[in-house]
C-alpha cells in the first residue's frame, strides 16, 4: 500500500479546507484521464484497488499514472476508550482529493478500454467522477 516513507511530523492535524482543485487537474502524462467530481478522503487502499482494477482490465498493455498520493496520516484510538488520555496512534494514511482533481491517468490503450476501466475503478471510489480525454 502507498504510504510516506519519512514524515516530518507522526500526527497531523485534521485540516478542513474546501474549495476547488488548482493543481492536478488536467491529463499531463497519458491520453486519458478519471477525474473527481466531489472532494474527499480517498484512502491508501482504496487507491490501490482502483489501481488493480485497471491494471487487470488493460492486461498490462499500456501504461497507468497515480496522480494522487496519500500522505496525510489518520490517527485512531482502541474501541471502548475513554476520553482524553492523547491522541490515538496512526492507523492509516489519506490522500485529500478536491473536486475537479486528476486521480488516475492511462495511456496505450483505446478510449473504449480506458473509458470501461475508469468505470470499473470508480465503483472502488468514495468519490463520484468522470472520464476525461486530452485536449492537444
Amino acid at each position: 500500500m502507498l504510504a510516506p516513507k519519512k514524515t516530518k511530523f507522526r500526527k497531523g492535524h485534521k485540516l478542513n479546507r474546501g474549495g476547488k482543485a488548482t493543481r492536478k487537474i488536467a491529463v499531463s502524462f497519458g491520453s486519458y484521464g478519471m477525474k473527481s467530481l466531489q472532494g474527499c478522503w480517498v484512502t491508501a487502499r482504496q487507491i490501490e484497488s482502483a489501481r488493480r482494477v485497471i491494471s487487470r482490465f488493460i492486461l498490462r498493455s499500456g501504461k497507468i499514472w497515480i496522480r494522487v498520493f496519500p500522505d496525510k496520516p489518520v490517527t485512531a484510538k482502541g474501541g471502548e476508550m475513554p476520553m482524553g488520555k492523547g491522541k490515538g496512534s496512526v492507523d492509516h494514511y489519506v490522500a485529500i482529493v478536491k473536486p475537479g482533481m486528476m486521480l488516475f491517468e492511462i495511456e496505450g490503450v483505446t478510449e473504449t478500454q480506458a473509458r470501461e476501466a475508469f468505470k470499473l475503478a470508480a465503483h472502488k471510489l468514495p468519490v463520484k467522477c468522470s472520464f476525461v480525454k486530452k485536449h492537444n
